[in-house]
């Protein structure tokens, strides 16, 4: 069976309230435990037999989670807080719908995050590229993708801008023998 329903700008509004008020209750939680909370209603969805649209809704929780832990991703430190703000809401206890509500009970986990994911939409978005683009590193050079630390990966990735810029030099020169084109000022 599918249902399908639309909210309302005042069911948005009053789902951004409580995001808000949560985010206000969880100023008194370290982001590592915030973090936690949120991995652990992860797991009870993993563990749970609920529907395809709440696990994809899981699924950019599982990113932002990623975000925060991922050392190799590095972010700046306001960045970073603007992650963990997002998932505030997974350390409050009292859901708007419990979660051990059979069929319902993450609904509500799965809206806030809707939500969360579209205001970090680019976040979201340049980390899975990060992701990509690291383990394609990882085989490429034959490595775990955890193992390529930070300055691996910027010194890959300044080699392959590099090579870049001759190839781009040497397409817009069009020469190949080293010689430099008369408009040169090099």
């Amino acid at each position: 069976m599918k249902i399908t329903f639309e909210l309302t700008r005042s069911d948005l509004e009053h789902f951004k309230q409580v995001l808000h008020r949560a985010r206000e209750a969880a100023q008194q939680l370290t982001p590592e435990q915030i973090i936690e909370n949120a991995s652990r209603v992860l797991s009870k969805v993993n563990g749970s037999d609920t529907s395809d649209f709440i696990r994809e809704q899981m699924n950019k929780l599982e990113t932002l989670i990623g975000m925060a832990l991922d050392e190799g991703w590095g972010l700046e430190d306001e960045d970073r807080r603007r992650i963990i703000d997002a998932m505030a809401y997974f350390s409050e206890t009292d859901d708007l719908i419990p979660d051990h509500i059979p069929g319902l009970g993450f609904l509500d986990d799965a809206i806030v995050i809707e939500m969360v994911a579209q205001e970090l939409e680019h976040e979201i978005q340049a980390y899975r590229d990060f992701v990509v683009f690291r383990s394609a590193e990882a085989c490429r050079l034959g490595e775990d993708a955890s193992s390529l630390n930070k300055a691996s990966w910027l010194e890959e990735r300044r080699k392959q801008l590099h090579s870049r810029m001759r190839r781009r030099r040497r397409r817009a020169g069009g020469r190949g023998d080293g010689t430099k084109s008369p408009f040169s000022l090099l």
